[in-house]
């Protein structure tokens, strides 16, 4: 669990921050298996604003919420960093974060709808910023960094990139622009999968799977250098690009042989473990690495055959990949955020982390995340299977709507209901 060491109360940003977060990245989930049931396989075909629109929700609502949520958790753990008036900042982030991504979404539904798409410059392009600058100029002001937060940083950097790149298209679909869409939208693509949540895991993952599992660490070539080596060909990719030089299939290749290897050392560590008792998060994280890896060989298959397949195998896994972490992060903050701040504001009978989600719970989501993978792969070549995979897919995040809402109870109810443990010295 979590090195109590690296994390007081004082520096923990408070329950609700984490908790809302998260509550509204998966809300955003229920909301994209919604959407798959009503695009149904147009979903697959990326020249279709059907697929556009379930990508941003996805990237967007879902991936950067809680991205946003375990941030504001990990930095004070990995990075010692203490954020300043944390309510404040996740207030000035969340909320013109949703409505800026749903004004993007109805942008994209209305045939890039300008004052949408303006609504979302605005409000999504500022708190994304906002976001970014608030994390990463602390981060940069470490003295001692660890190798998870010198990832993190240039995940964040590329995630300003991200932001940059996207407000550029926007302005070239208000017809304001001078640039080459394709070449902005093959960057957004580079800069959001490779170098923000590609990175972002990454970076994560040297830290939480030695922590969280009791394992080797990484050797430290691969957490000293891999980050920056990524990020170098993202930018790389970007730059080559505005010069007119053609790089996509070399550092594409590079890119999905690296994540391979990464993802395999990573399934190597995990069979490592001190601890030989698998838990869900446990499963989760082979099922992310599992998906990574033949996410980027699929990929890698396009260049010998040219057949659609094969993209759409990659999308779904990758896809696959980033969920599956997230729910792996999810069921060990949740629990664990809920017995510490009951813990250390004092309560005698603060629950034990096994009551606030049990592990079989988590272990039945798990199967259904499963389920939903296959079924998603099926419909590639059935595509009546869409539906029920959409079906699926809400249910697997309705699931986290309500462990959200049951640990959240569980921290009321206890705030409500028990003492505190009193030492003699007053309040």
């Amino acid at each position: 669990m979590f090195n109590q060491n690296g994390l007081s109360l004082e520096q923990a940003p408070p329950f609700s921050v984490v908790l809302r977060f998260f509550l509204s990245g998966a809300i955003f989930g229920v909301l994209a298996g919604i959407f798959i049931l009503i695009f149904g396989i147009d979903i697959y075909d990326a020249s279709n604003p059907k697929a556009l629109i379930l990508t941003h929700t996805l990237t967007l609502g879902v991936m950067l919420s809680f991205m946003f949520g375990a941030l504001f958790q990990m930095l004070p753990v990995i990075g010692g960093v203490k954020l300043d008036e944390p309510i404040k900042k996740a207030n000035m982030v969340q909320y013109p974060f949703i409505i800026g991504t749903l004004s993007l979404l109805f942008g994209f539904y209305d045939g890039y709808n300008h004052l949408f798409l303006i609504v979302a410059i605005l409000l999504l392009g500022g708190a994304i910023s906002y976001g970014v600058y608030s994390m990463l100029s602390r981060l940069i002001k470490i003295e001692n960094h660890s190798a998870s937060s010198k990832g993190m940083s240039v995940s964040l950097a590329s995630l300003g990139m991200l932001v940059v790149m996207a407000v550029l298209m926007i302005f070239e679909l208000l017809g304001v622009g001078s640039l080459d869409y394709t070449i902005l939208k093959n960057t957004h693509f580079s800069f959001g999968l490779f170098g923000w949540i590609s990175l972002l895991i990454i970076s994560i993952s040297f830290q939480v799977i030695e922590m969280f599992y009791v394992t080797p660490p990484y050797p430290k070539l691969v957490s000293r250098y891999l980050p920056f080596v990524i990020f170098g060909m993202v930018v790389s990719y970007a730059l080559f690009e505005f010069l007119g030089i053609e790089s996509w299939s070399i550092l594409s290749i590079s890119i999905s042989i690296i994540l391979i290897l990464y993802a395999t050392l990573t399934l190597y560590r995990l069979t490592q473990r001190k601890r030989p008792l698998a838990d869900a998060t446990v499963w989760f994280w082979r099922v992310g690495m599992s998906s990574l890896i033949i996410s980027m060989s699929s990929f890698l298959l396009t260049y010998i055959y040219d057949s659609g397949i094969f993209y759409t195998i990659s999308y779904i896994l990758f896809t696959s990949f980033a969920i599956s972490v997230v729910f792996a992060m999810f069921y060990k903050i949740v629990p664990f955020l809920t017995w510490f701040h009951l813990n250390s504001q004092g309560y005698l009978m603060a629950p034990m982390m096994y009551e606030i989600i049990h592990p079989k719970s988590a272990m039945k989501h798990l199967y259904i995340h499963l389920a939903s993978l296959v079924i998603f792969l099926l419909s590639v070549w059935v595509e009546s299977f869409i539906y029920l995979a959409g079906l699926m897919f809400a249910t697997s995040f309705a699931l986290v709507v309500y462990h959200i809402v049951h640990a959240h109870k569980i921290y009321k109810h206890t705030q409500e209901t028990q003492e505190k443990f009193d030492m003699g010295m007053g309040k």
